[in-house]
């Protein structure tokens, strides 16, 4: 998308890369801080955040600064991590391991899944920002399953 649509040069790549890290820095930050502050809550922020920005992805796509905002946007969703292991450290009694191992197996899962989703969305021909309608639907999925766990273990 960025080469096809935005008209990002293989020479400005790196540093569209630099900011998406820049993002992803902060979101850890702030995730942190978010899990510490708000509690699970934070995690429905982060994937509601990751819901929005890929919203505006499509949108912004043509625009390199807007979408240099929607790519911090999107880097800044990677504090979801230590909210979610925070989340299953606190659920898993005895079995922390296994939860940990577990919890980096959902993210290998879904690293692999959301760009394969995406891409047979683009296949199909629906265009090179398809991919984000698909990220739209991943994070609100992922949204209302972290809400029905939620609500599991408040009856708990």
């Amino acid at each position: 998308t960025l080469t096809a649509v935005t008209g990002v040069s293989a020479q400005v790549m790196p540093w569209v890369f630099a900011v998406f890290g820049a993002g992803m820095f902060a979101g850890n930050l702030i995730g942190a801080w978010a899990a510490d502050r708000f509690g699970y809550r934070a995690a429905v922020g982060l994937l509601l955040l990751s819901a929005i920005s890929m919203a505006l992805y499509p949108f912004a796509a043509p625009h390199l600064p807007a979408m240099l905002v929607v790519v911090v946007m999107i880097g800044g969703t990677g504090g979801l991590g230590s909210v979610l292991q925070t989340r299953l450290m606190d659920v898993a009694g005895e079995a922390q391991t296994l939860a940990a191992a577990l919890n980096h197996s959902a993210f290998n899962t879904a690293n692999a899944l959301g760009p394969f989703l995406g891409g047979l969305a683009i296949a199909a021909g629906f265009g090179w920002t398809s991919s984000a309608w698909v990220g739209v639907a991943l994070a609100l999925g992922g949204a209302a399953i972290w809400f029905v766990s939620y609500r599991l273990d408040a009856t708990r």
